[in-house]
């Protein structure tokens, strides 16, 4: 029969968050999407522009701020995994050109983990015999690179662009229903400032930051922003 720790360990799993690469990306997206329509249609609502001009003026803006960014998170996830296949090749020739330098350099790494050489060196023995494990141990170890997934770039900017379009439809819609540009301005403040507070506190908890000083950031960037492009054409508009 089965001890209880034994029962407790075969019945633990261990739940690790995964989607790092994906949060990213809709963090980037949405925090952007709600601060820069959000920066641009307060700026508009300061010189005055009417509603209608300043809501196709926000989604023109949406429209190319989407694209801009997704073409950014295609390109730094291509560069991302071009880099990687650069470092394997290079790891890849020197195994073969120099391994006994390589596999010193196993030694190095592991020694930093506490372990002595008596106890490191099955572990060289063992991966000088499996050039794929002892590449794949040099590329994380030694570099601390993780093999890409192949539709990473793809993926990526797919994610900002819709993140982007979500997030800037939030400051924009106020606009569509409230003709007067000042007061559909305040409804957008309102709408945004809580829609930032709620993305930061989420960003927080999906981030391990304190959710509630990451809602606080958040907003508070958020206003920054649109308040200085409110006061730039406020004194454009005064000259």
């Amino acid at each position: 029969m089965a001890s209880d720790s034994t029962r407790l360990l075969l019945g633990h799993k261990e739940k690790h968050f995964t989607a790092g690469d994906v949060v990213r990306d809709v963090i980037m997206g949405v925090s952007d999407g709600l601060t820069v329509p959000f920066a641009l249609a307060a700026g508009l609502s300061g010189a005055k522009a009417p509603s209608s001009l300043i809501l196709v003026a926000g989604l023109a803006e949406v429209a190319a701020g989407s694209i801009s960014m997704g073409l950014g998170g295609y390109l730094a996830a291509k560069s991302e995994a071009e880099h990687y296949q650069r470092e394997l090749k290079r790891e890849q020739d020197e195994i073969i050109n120099v391994p006994d330098t390589e596999a010193a350099e196993i030694g190095e790494i592991l020694s930093k983990y506490g372990l002595e050489p008596h106890e490191y060196s099955p572990v060289v023995s063992a991966l000088r015999k499996n050039p794929q494990a002892w590449l794949d141990f040099m590329m994380r170890f030694e570099l601390g690179l993780e093999k890409p997934e192949p539709r990473r770039a793809i993926e990526s900017a797919l994610t900002i662009a819709i993140a982007y379009v979500v997030g800037g439809l939030v400051p924009l819609l106020p606009y569509v229903f409230i003709p007067r540009a000042q007061n559909a301005m305040f409804t957008s403040i309102g709408v945004t400032l809580a829609a930032l507070l709620f993305f930061g506190y989420i960003k927080g908890q999906f981030t391990g930051h304190r959710p509630l000083l990451s809602a606080v950031q958040t907003a508070f960037i958020g206003a920054l922003a649109s308040a200085a492009a409110f006061a730039m054409a406020k004194a454009v508009q005064a000259i």
